[in-house]
């Protein structure tokens, strides 16, 4: 755990970093986000060209035999949730910072952008429980408790279950929001029910936050390696080419299978990692909207 003094040394450097490219880079993105989602239903109206096709209402639709469209009005306040990883595989990093530091500059640069559109901002810090939720608020001392928490916050588990708080979150954030999954997706769970079923509730967005020693193991030798999420040694002679072949493979295969998954789903999602800048991905994903 961090020194008291340690810690706010810490949470205001990542507020005058991202609290400044909130401001300066994401501010003109920040609302696409949100475009067609949190919103009020208003009424219907005959599709026009350019209308999202999600917005049609397919009952009407079908009673009237033309398309028509539902109408949705802004409501006053939006919220955004973020549902952030703090399993035991976030301690994870081969540079100058673990996943977890990292993990909290992207959750503060997400917070100070809804704190420049006066929305609220929740938390949900899980591993194979949901560990603490801390419901929506507005503003900066609600913002820097959200950096601390993961920053210095100590998880009951290791472990990672992704389908149990996409349950809990859609159970329990009842108004539409818009939400982002932020996690190694290190569960093998499958994740394709509980995904789309809180896709379908909530507007819900993943960000994949990897180390390159996940799938690039470097020829060191015969090592001792410890899973950071179940605890299990085992030895691994990364002499062997074909070993380092077959861990690449493996991992190449599990992205695919997720891949796969945020498709069918509808989720759209970047990857980042920690030793490379997060703005250019992050500005993608508000693009993709």
């Amino acid at each position: 755990m961090l020194e008291t003094g340690d810690l706010l040394q810490r949470v205001r450097k990542i507020e005058i970093k991202t609290k400044g490219l909130s401001k300066n880079i994401f501010a003109g993105e920040y609302h696409s986000v949100f475009k067609g989602r949190g919103m009020a239903f208003s009424e219907v109206r005959e599709y026009q060209y350019g209308d999202p096709i999600r917005d049609i209402d397919w009952n009407v639709t079908a009673r009237f035999n033309k398309p028509y469209v539902k109408v949705f009005e802004e409501e006053r306040e939006l919220t955004v949730m973020l549902l952030i990883d703090m399993s035991g595989s976030q301690s994870l990093g081969s540079r100058m910072r673990t996943k977890r530091e990292y993990i909290a500059e992207i959750a503060a640069v997400l917070s100070f952008s809804a704190m420049q559109n006066n929305d609220k901002i929740g938390v949900i810090l899980f591993s194979d429980v949901v560990e603490k939720f801390i419901p929506p608020q507005k503003g900066r001392k609600h913002i820097l408790r959200v950096i601390r928490e993961i920053l210095e916050f100590s998880p009951q588990s290791l472990g990672t279950n992704i389908p149990h708080v996409l349950q809990f979150f859609t159970n329990a954030i009842k108004r539409r929001c818009t939400a982002f999954l932020i996690s190694d997706f290190a569960d093998t769970t499958p994740l394709y029910d509980s995904l789309s079923i809180a896709n379908k509730k909530h507007d819900v967005m993943a960000i994949r936050v990897f180390d390159e020693l996940e799938y690039e193991v470097p020829n060191i030798g015969l090592v001792r390696v410890r899973d950071a999420e179940t605890g299990k040694e085992m030895w691994v002679n990364t002499a062997q080419k074909s070993v380092r072949t077959k861990i690449q493979e493996q991992y190449t295969l599990r992205m695919q299978k997720l891949e796969y998954t945020f498709v069918r789903t509808g989720v759209d999602n970047i990857a980042v990692q920690p030793n490379k800048d997060y703005v250019v991905p992050l500005m993608q994903l508000f693009k993709k909207r």
